[in-house]
């Protein structure tokens, strides 16, 4: 498993407990873990090289986040998805990440500009060599990049969340129908951010959001 993906700590972990937690959470980010697989407790202690129980306390912070279920048989599964509940994420997504898009526009600068244009680069880049993880790492990192420059606090944990919920099931459509195809508003963005125009900055995010989570059909949703 790769290192935490974005809000990792800024200095070493403090206890193997944190260290599992963050390195779980990343591995579902980067798709590790996906509807219809489950996985043990035992099995990631030892993956992780620990023991079971700094892994069963990680399972349970994020099982409180609704990112994973643990089973009475400790069985770690990816939470069922519906239709009703991913408009659910995708809503409550525009509306958190809108707003941290706004809040991070006073922050932006040449230098901030350079490094999301380098980072869209990447993702273009990706996204034309069919790179699932590489398109992925890009546009995680795109977007919290963003985020953080706000210094939030609250709304960022929230839209942590939100992730980790849809990751597996963006993941396992990634698999089966490749990159190629994602739309990519992150010019329209960046765009919309070096002119300061905070309505287009929303539409952008709002159009990212929607267009990505809402290109996943009622089909996809049932085989997941």
């Amino acid at each position: 498993m790769t290192e935490p993906a974005f809000n990792e700590p800024q200095e070493e972990f403090r206890t193997t407990q944190e260290r599992v937690y963050y390195q779980v959470r990343d591995a579902i980010l980067r798709g590790q873990f996906l509807p219809g697989k489950s996985v043990t407790i035992r099995g990631l202690a030892s993956e992780l090289d620990c023991s079971p129980m700094p892994v069963r306390e990680a399972l349970r912070r994020l099982t409180s986040e609704r990112a994973l279920e643990l089973s009475d048989t400790r069985r770690v599964t990816v939470p069922t998805m519906t239709r009703e509940k991913l408009d659910e994420i995708c809503a409550a997504r525009v509306a958190l990440e809108c707003q941290a898009a706004e809040q991070a526009l006073p922050f932006v600068g040449e230098e901030e500009l350079s490094q999301l244009r380098a980072l869209d680069d990447r993702i273009t880049q990706a996204l034309a060599s069919k790179d699932m993880q590489e398109y992925v790492t890009g546009n995680l990192e795109f977007h919290f990049t963003l985020y953080r420059l706000g210094h939030p606090h609250i709304i960022l944990s929230l839209i942590e969340s939100l992730w980790l919920q849809t990751a597996p099931l963006q993941h396992l459509v990634f698999q089966r129908f490749g990159v190629q195809e994602l739309p990519d508003r992150h010019q329209d963005l960046i765009e919309a951010i070096a002119s300061k125009d905070i309505q287009r900055v929303r539409t952008a995010i709002r159009q990212d959001i929607e267009e990505g989570l809402g290109s996943i059909s009622a089909e996809e949703l049932m085989q997941s």
